[in-house]
């Protein structure tokens, strides 16, 4: 799992997405992990572990909270120099995301900054931009998350990951590229495009002054896997600026970038755990705003004797038998909408 990773919250879908996502882009994509939450007063909630080409994602099923939108995409690098059927196989990912129920955003062509571009929200709502990259410079991966600044944040992107540099280790900067003269609405000297590297893992970031119906949100936000507890209040500390948005490990910025702040330990009970381990640690970690690793752990090692959840851990080929939990309130409906500091649903 990469020091900061992508996750992704869908309605009742994520395991199907990854599923999807891992047949579409191939070349050692994988899941890694499921889990299951059963009978849930929501249904089954999923919770998936998946590598795309290299790049880690988290994802959950967990109702419909949240909307993706363009305002977090991600980047994908077919460079010639490295695949003499870049184009071809950019042409073959092009047709699966762009299949029925996406939206094309930019249609797939000859643009003036590459030979063969297209930007394409999925049918799951993600968003994709497949780019022939050039072949000069320093090499970048196959995938790149990338931050949109629009509305009242458009502007703040060469601030924005200035700030994230400031923060992370083994950080800097890569290229830019500004906005000129006559390239109204956008302000002159404003970020077209910009990458960095954050714990040598590279981010992308642009400015978009035009007319967008979409901000950040929580739909996709960033985990960052911390060693330790001061590791993870020295993050909590620097990134949080929401105080509402604090709860269950979720933290958002002064730009509305969501994050969630974790321990690396949780990922390894979440995969490695018993059924009765994680019902224990995920009914203390509920009602936490920042994380207490103490505490979780403690919940881990010492299970209580009843839980509120039936949850399975299955690996990818594994056949899921159904654990059957009765419920008996709401209350888990209502700890999960205060667990990501839920206001409103953003669309």
């Amino acid at each position: 799992m990469k020091k900061i990773t992508p996750h992704l919250w869908f309605d009742n879908n994520a395991k199907e997405a990854a599923e999807f996502y891992v047949s579409a882009f191939g070349r050692g994509s994988k899941i890694l992990f499921v889990n299951t939450l059963h009978d849930t007063p929501s249904g089954d909630c999923d919770v998936v572990s998946f590598e795309l080409c290299g790049q880690s994602f988290q994802a959950i099923s967990a109702g419909p909270l949240f909307k993706f939108n363009p305002s977090i995409s991600f980047i994908l690098n077919f460079d010639p120099s490295e695949d003499k059927n870049a184009e071809e196989n950019l042409n073959a990912l092009w047709k699966q995301l762009s299949g029925e129920g996406s939206k094309i955003l930019l249609e797939v062509k000859e643009y003036p900054f590459s030979k063969r571009y297209g930007w394409v929200q999925d049918k799951f709502g993600v968003s994709w931009q497949l780019i022939l990259s050039k072949p000069e410079g320093e090499k970048r991966p196959f995938v790149v998350p990338t931050l949109l600044f629009v509305g009242p944040m458009c502007g703040k992107a060469e601030e924005a990951t200035a700030f994230y540099r400031s923060i992370f280790k083994n950080s800097r900067d890569g290229s830019i590229s500004r906005y000129g003269k006559d390239m109204e609405p956008n302000k002159e000297g404003t970020v077209s495009f910009c990458d960095f590297m954050l714990e040598g893992q590279w981010f992308a970031a642009m400015d978009s002054a035009k007319q967008h119906d979409f901000i950040f949100n929580e739909a996709i936000s960033l985990e960052v896997f911390c060693e330790d507890q001061k590791e993870m209040d020295h993050y909590w500390k620097l990134l949080s600026a929401v105080p509402e948005s604090e709860q269950c490990g979720w933290i958002k910025d002064k730009y509305g970038v969501s994050w969630q702040i974790v321990p690396n330990a949780m990922n390894d009970m979440m995969k490695n755990g018993t059924v009765e381990q994680i019902d224990s640690m995920t009914q203390v970690l509920m009602p936490m705003k920042k994380i207490d690793l103490a505490a979780m752990q403690s919940a881990f090692e010492h299970p209580q004797a009843s839980t509120k959840t039936g949850m399975k851990r299955t690996a990818p080929d594994e056949k899921e038998s159904k654990i059957t939990k009765k419920h008996k309130s709401d209350k888990g409906t209502d700890e999960l909408h205060q667990a990501i500091g839920a206001q409103e649903v953003n669309k």
